[in-house]
């Protein structure tokens, strides 16, 4: 009986050390971090080595502009998630059912489920485009014409709609607990939110902490834009407390869609970044702080973080913009918020390798090191990571095999 006994510990040992030793627990990647693929560029990497380049950053979520076929057939089989949009000028044709039921057809319905579809932004920035009035109206029409037809095809239960959203809706956002939307778009609004809820799909936002620093340099931190360490702020009402604006801003529109009766909507953040270069009054614009605030934030996004308000919810959040687009419209910092160069050398290194094992902002490089660079020094950092972890659990066992080696059978 001791012999069985003694047997059954060392199956329990050997168990422990399996799972230890395997993959399981170790990093694969950031499951709450996507990157915007723009193609405004007649320069750039064709499809199939963007998904090469995304595979070595290990980034397993984009969202594209449009439903370019190209892009959607060079990702199949990949296990990329993707987003595709539908542009601004089609809400008024597919707020008619069987044109919306032509589109899913033509557009997503032939590359699912090879290639991952497991969002549709419908329309951009709608409530704050050139042309509300008319786009407002059709918008929430559309997406129940969306909606019924991927119904029809069996696919509502893979591919949720929603629209990203400025936060110029806000009527107010400071502090967070005042956050509500702009009386004139409020009624559109609710019709979003009401469809949202019914179809528990999230609420995306376009977040960028540059634009307010920009705005008001003289009065808004700039370590607090760029998640350094700051004292922060404290919202007089709720007394939480926020060592960044980005989390500020999400927790402001969860406030808003309260205000108008719509709560456990989950916000994700479709638009964020910072550009490396811009205009002489582009206050902001630079290479240093483009690294320092990408940098920090997949830092954040590393330890699956929420914001103040949901801390239990990790902050979903789609990086602005893997490459800089040269034919992109408006003044130079449209044309500079890329991660990378348009041919995959990198505009500057944010350390997607090494955020894991740091702990504090360094000053970034401006290094324009190849692909194969950046992928080998992920490598390396995945080895150390990997031989740091190796060396824990050895440990764990050894203590666990003394535990057990003194119990009483």
């Amino acid at each position: 009986m001791a012999s069985f006994f003694s047997r059954i510990s060392t199956f329990r040992i050997f168990l422990l050390c399996s799972l230890c030793f395997s993959d399981f627990g170790f990093l694969q990647g950031v499951s709450s971090l996507g990157i915007n693929y723009g193609q405004l560029g007649n320069n750039l990497l064709p499809p199939e080595k963007v998904l090469d380049l995304l595979s070595s950053l290990r980034i397993t979520k984009a969202r594209i502009y449009d439903t370019n076929p190209q892009v959607l057939t060079a990702f199949a089989n990949s296990g990329v998630e993707l987003m595709v949009t539908i542009e601004n000028a089609m809400l008024g044709q597919l707020s008619n059912p069987q044109a919306a039921f032509q589109w899913v057809t033509s557009h997503i319905k032939p590359y699912v489920p090879a290639t991952k579809i497991t969002s549709i932004a419908v329309g951009n920035e709608v409530f704050t485009d050139d042309d509300t009035t008319v786009l407002l109206s059709n918008l929430v029409p559309a997406m129940v014409s969306i909606q019924g037809a991927l119904a029809q095809l069996g696919l509502d239960q893979y591919i949720k709609l929603s629209t990203p959203c400025s936060l110029a809706v806000l009527q107010e956002s400071y502090p967070p607990s005042a956050g509500s939307f702009k009386t004139e778009v409020s009624g559109v609004m609710s019709q979003l939110l009401q469809f949202l809820q019914t179809t528990k799909a999230p609420f995306w936002i376009n977040a960028y902490p540059y634009f307010a620093y920009k705005g008001d340099p003289s009065r808004v931190s700039l370590d607090y834009v760029l998640f350094n360490p700051n004292q922060g702020m404290v919202d007089p009402f709720t007394k939480l407390h926020y060592d960044n604006m980005l989390y500020a801003q999400v927790d402001a529109a969860i406030y808003a869609m309260a205000r108008l009766g719509f709560n456990g909507i989950e916000v994700k953040v479709s638009e964020t970044g910072w550009p490396s270069n811009g205009d002489e009054n582009e206050i902001g614009a630079t290479l240093q702080n483009a690294a320092i605030y990408n940098r920090n934030l997949l830092r954040r996004q590393l330890q699956n973080e929420g914001t103040p308000l949901r801390p239990k919810l990790r902050l979903e959040v789609y990086v602005f913009a893997l490459f800089n687009e040269n034919m992109k419209p408006g003044p130079s910092s449209e044309r500079n918020y890329g991660l990378f160069h348009p041919d995959g050398t990198m505009a500057y290194n944010v350390g997607l390798s090494s955020v894991s094992t740091t702990n504090s902002a360094t000053t970034p490089s401006t290094t324009t090191s190849s692909v194969s660079d950046f992928t080998s020094s992920a490598t390396k950092a995945a080895t150390m990571e990997y031989n740091q972890s190796w060396v824990y659990w050895m440990l764990v066992c050894v203590l666990s095999f003394q535990v057990y080696m003194r119990r009483p059978f």
